[in-house]
């Protein structure tokens, strides 16, 4: 047996690494006991995060408590291999920091069911998140384990990823290949795979006490265990890949990068990602760089012109979807750099992502993360589809239904501005809603009266839509076109029709500034907002409370026996994969999942029945029929032009 010391908090603690049978028996009989005192902390060492990459290895399986750790070489195999499963079958209860990724390594590399491990989990990473969802450059502690275990149980905690990464380097690894190459028998890998345990064991007790400080429910706690362990379901099964669309795509992207920086290069930029260069050629086409509603241009801390993606899409006359929004003439060289820079972004992000993390089955693995923002919202890393363009389909196109199998979405009507009206009980937009108006419609004949344009519908959707995604009038100008006084006229007017909206906003800021500037949500989420941007406020309680409409919904789609289906929750929207002959009876289902009542606003839900390919069903024409989905040859490249091939299959 080898066994490693370190001072915990003033305290001598013990990381034993077994190497004989004796050794084993006696964690063994160790974990018997730790096992009736109470919950045992659990972790693992691997190769890396890409659980489903053909070389992937489990390294070691870790087991402690508050003063003990064992670090079980799982890659010696045989009775060590034996004795881990012992434990995880014998043990009742476990904390793990971060379980869905422990989960999917056990599941897939130590064939131990997460169906098994999640009921007997606490994720100590979800119960600081419900303390304080923010990372430590907005104000928070973190959730990682180092900042946590530095806060609550031990300033002098070590950074064992940082620490470790200095050791990699010293024996000629990366900080990317150290992982899978570090010796098995190294004793700073094996003493910081030991203490993750015995901090793990040491900040649950300390959070469960701060949680029933504040006031955070234990069915919250509960709620979030469920809806990670049902993510992680759906990440284990993974997503079919159109292996050859997507190294086409890769190819075409990669051309479409190069077109369009050669536009940009006419105008005298040699790099769409150099800044200055972009800057200093649109000032020479004589653009003045200010944005709708500011006096002068916006610069960076270095004191050079902003040319993000919000300065260039105003230029461009783009809205986030990539629309035309009319409101000024489009500048070709802002489109040009828009362009290239998201070829270049999307042949990265998501073609050759894919390609790269594909599973030996022809699958992708998306990984979930289920409290990603500071409202409990949910994003999609590995790629980012959440960050795809709402009307994209090039990209969705890659991903396919299972065989046999069509692909279904299901998304929310309207949902933000439903739960907005909820919440702060806007009672003609609540009248609007029942009687099964279109709300913008609604709004727009309230702010500019019977004969409203569609300019009017656009502007009052903004405004709605900036009162829950926090866009302020210079954004709503950007985003509609309309001029920034009309803006601010329209605003007012649409806080004089829904008044309770104001009203709202300044109670939910009365009370967080008597909680120490947070905001709960209605279901007793703890939302912290910033001192300079309290008007953020109707935003938070409106998309957290979104999210969980969501996450109720995936709760009803279980209880229905759909999660075998499941495939993404993504913004508003469930993504399945259903058996193509019974598509609409699933459409329908999952549909009546979505659909419930919330403070007397109905949240409803439509479900589309596309192709076999996410894409078909972001693949329209003019008068929104579904395009047909063709195979995808080399030399066959529809996707640059759907019209085009539309008439082709014609």
């Amino acid at each position: 047996m080898k066994t490693y010391f370190h001072d915990v908090a003033g305290e001598h603690v013990r990381i034993n690494i077994p190497e004989t049978d004796n050794d084993l028996r006696e964690f063994m009989q160790w974990a018997r006991t730790a096992a009736l005192r109470g919950p045992i902390a659990l972790d693992t060492e691997t190769t890396g995060l890409d659980i489903y990459s053909p070389n992937y290895r489990l390294r070691t399986v870790q087991f402690g408590d508050e003063h003990t750790a064992w670090v079980i070489h799982w890659e010696r195999g045989g009775r060590f291999i034996e004795a881990a499963l012992f434990v995880l079958r014998m043990a009742s209860r476990f904390l793990i920091h971060n379980a869905p990724f422990d989960w999917l390594v056990l599941d897939e590399h130590a064939e131990f069911a997460l169906e098994i491990l999640a009921p007997k989990t606490v994720d100590t990473k979800i119960k600081a998140t419900l303390i304080d969802p923010r990372e430590p450059h907005k104000g928070g502690i973190g959730t990682g384990l180092k900042p946590l275990s530095a806060y609550y149980t031990d300033p002098s905690a070590p950074d064992t990823a940082g620490d470790l990464t200095a050791v990699f380097n010293g024996l000629g690894f990366t900080k990317a290949t150290g992982w899978a190459n570090i010796p098995l028998d190294h004793p700073t890998y094996n003493l910081y795979a030991g203490l993750d345990v015995i901090y793990t064991a040491r900040l649950d007790p300390i959070l469960t006490a701060e949680l029933a400080r504040l006031g955070v429910r234990q069915s919250l706690v509960d709620y979030e265990h469920q809806i990670a362990r049902m993510c992680s379901v759906m990440m284990r099964a993974g997503i079919v890949l159109d292996e050859g669309y997507a190294s086409t795509l890769s190819v075409k992207l990669h051309e479409e990068e190069a077109k369009y920086s050669a536009v940009a290069a006419r105008y005298g930029v040699e790099s769409v990602n150099s800044g200055a260069q972009v800057a200093e050629a649109l000032l020479a086409m004589g653009e003045d760089m200010i944005l709708p509603g500011n006096s002068k241009p916006e610069f960076t801390d270095g004191g050079a012109y902003k040319t993000d993606k919000t300065v260039l899409q105003y230029l461009a006359d783009l809205d986030r979807d990539w629309e035309r929004v009319g409101g000024r003439t489009p500048n070709p060289l802002a489109d040009a750099v828009l362009r290239a820079k998201r070829a270049g972004k999307w042949v990265t992000a998501y073609a050759d992502t894919f390609l790269n993390n594909l599973d030996a089955n022809g699958r992708v693995h998306p990984n979930i993360q289920t409290l990603a923002a500071r409202t409990g919202r949910m994003s999609i890393t590995k790629p980012a589809l959440q960050t795809l363009p709402s009307s994209d389909y090039m990209i969705r196109r890659a991903l396919l239904a299972d065989p046999g199998h069509v692909m279904v979405s299901t998304d929310f009507a309207a949902v933000e501005m439903r739960v907005l009206a909820a919440l702060a009980n806007v009672k003609r937009m609540k009248q609007a809603i029942n009687a099964g108006e279109d709300l913008h419609d609604f709004t727009a004949r309230i702010v500019f009266g019977p004969n409203f344009t569609k300019a009017h519908r656009k502007l009052c959707k903004g405004i709605g839509f900036g009162k829950v995604y926090g866009g302020g009038a210079e954004t709503i100008a950007r985003q509609t076109g309309a001029p920034i006084a009309q803006v601010r006229a329209a605003i007012a007017a649409y806080d004089r029709a829904y008044p309770e909206i104001v009203r709202a906003s300044k109670k939910w800021q009365r009370e967080a500034r008597a909680t120490g500037l947070v905001t709960v949500s209605v279901t007793g989420r703890r939302l912290p907002l910033d001192r300079d941007r309290m008007y953020a406020v109707v935003n938070y309680q409106s998309q957290s409370a979104a999210r969980d409409v969501l996450g109720q919904s995936m709760l009803n789609m279980e209880e229905a026996g759909l999660l075998d289906y499941m495939k993404l929750p993504i913004h508003d929207e469930v993504l399945a994969s259903v058996p193509a002959r019974e598509a609409q009876d699933f459409a329908r289902e999952f549909e009546r999942c979505m659909s419930f009542d919330l403070f007397g606003v109905p949240i409803s839900s439509e479900a589309e029945v596309g192709g076999r390919s996410w894409g078909s069903l972001y693949m329209k024409d003019a008068k929104g029929k579904y395009l047909p989905e063709l195979l995808i040859a080399q030399d066959e490249w529809y996707a640059v032009n759907p019209q085009a091939a539309y008439a082709k299959a014609a």
